[in-house]
């Protein structure tokens, strides 16, 4: 029997990725949180980007071996884990949602500098850079309810944790991130409605993260 553990920070977007992906492959794991400000020197001795999220896995009789890097391990647990499939089977469909799971990365860090500004003309740049990319997302997705169609995919397990940080954000100030754009607002209501997202990080994940913000004296923030 294998065992997996996953290294863990509570607001990390790309750990909840793989949460995700382990709750609708409906596998055991236990997760290891650490805190991201203070390093433990075991996590630095086994991760070699320092980054989370590590994948830990230990076969019986085997030590144990680290996979770093979230769609990496998003790819390990699709080929060694049974059940339904989360990529499709067909490999110019399953390259092209490879390619939004990267795409969906990239927003990720439009998303960081936009909550991150402290100023407004930084806040509005990042605003026109996540626009722009909204604008070829909306483009890009079926009829719904999830990615393309009604099969859920990694690139949902992708996007489901930077929908999660526009929630959050939007329970206690008005971003206007998403008007105009309604088949993104319906998908996103529909990975917000998905057991697996809504249970992928903690109970207080919303209050860690506004709190980070606040720290920061994000701009974005001062609408509340």
């Amino acid at each position: 029997m294998t065992k997996l553990t996953l290294i863990s920070s509570p607001t990390c977007p790309y750990v909840q990725r793989a949460v995700i992906a382990l709750k609708e492959k409906r596998v055991e794991f236990d997760v290891i949180y650490i805190d991201l400000a203070a390093k433990p020197d075991w996590f630095l001795d086994i991760s070699p980007l320092g980054k989370v999220p590590l994948l830990r896995v230990e076969g019986k009789g085997e030590p144990p071996a680290i996979i770093f890097e979230s769609a990496v391990i998003l790819e390990y647990l699709e080929e060694t884990i049974p059940g339904d499939k989360l990529h499709p089977a067909d490999p110019l469909h399953r390259a092209q949602h490879r390619a939004w799971i990267e795409f969906c990365s990239t927003m990720l860090g439009d998303l960081h500098r936009f909550t991150g500004a402290t100023d407004t003309a930084t806040l509005a740049a990042a605003r026109e850079t996540l626009t722009g990319k909204f604008k070829r997302l909306e483009s890009a997705l079926s009829g719904g309810p999830y990615f393309s169609g009604q099969h859920f995919s990694l690139v949902d397990a992708a996007f489901g944790p930077f929908f999660r940080q526009i929630d959050a954000l939007e329970s206690v100030a008005s971003t206007g991130l998403l008007d105009g754009f309604p088949a993104l607002e319906h998908w996103r209501r529909a990975l917000a409605g998905r057991d697996s997202i809504k249970t992928a990080v903690p109970s207080d994940y919303a209050e860690r993260y506004l709190s980070r913000l606040r720290k920061l004296d994000a701009e974005v923030l001062k609408a509340a």
